[in-house]
């Protein structure tokens, strides 16, 4: 029997099922990040981030729906190696000045890596003339570039400066 060919309905597929898989793990994550978080900035950010990520797996809900597939994630190996950074420094810096700005670090790498995929998604999304999936797609990843974008600003005008002058008092 020969193996079926894979083809870019396949790709998109399972790579759509990796960033469910991602976003229900980011869902469960971002409450710790901004329970952890020390600047009230960066806990807002979480908890904003949070609110959006609930839309967006609705968004992603649709998409499953679009291509006729059941709504289902696959684990992905970068988004558990990603948030159990987070969970180290969390853990490793507990209580210290440099805690939000790992915080940041972390949390920018999950918001590079769903730029990433989305950004992926969108562009095979039109070429298999899935249109609303592209509108759909397009809509988070606009979102995931602001959420970046916002903890850049919160890095630099906020947390980076607190931290560096915590770290000459000592």
């Amino acid at each position: 029997m020969a193996k079926k060919t894979k083809k870019l309905e396949d790709l998109f597929h399972e790579t759509l099922k990796d960033i469910y898989y991602a976003e229900n793990k980011i869902l469960k994550t971002l409450p710790k990040m901004a329970k952890a978080a020390q600047s009230q900035e960066l806990r807002a950010a979480f908890t904003l981030h949070e609110k959006e990520t609930r839309g967006q797996v609705k968004r992603l809900d649709r998409v499953f729906r679009i291509i006729g597939k059941p709504a289902k994630g696959k684990s992905c190996a970068a988004i558990n190696g990603i948030t159990e950074e987070g969970s180290e420094i969390m853990k490793d810096f507990k209580g210290a000045p440099a805690l939000d700005a790992g915080l940041l670090a972390a949390a920018q790498a999950v918001e590079h890596y769903e730029i990433s995929r989305y950004g992926t998604l969108s562009t095979w999304a039109e070429e298999l003339g899935y249109d609303e999936a592209v509108t759909l797609l397009d809509a988070t990843l606009a979102e995931e570039k602001n959420t970046d974008k916002t903890l850049t600003g919160i890095a630099k005008l906020v947390v980076n400066v607190k931290t560096e002058s915590e770290d000459e008092e000592e």
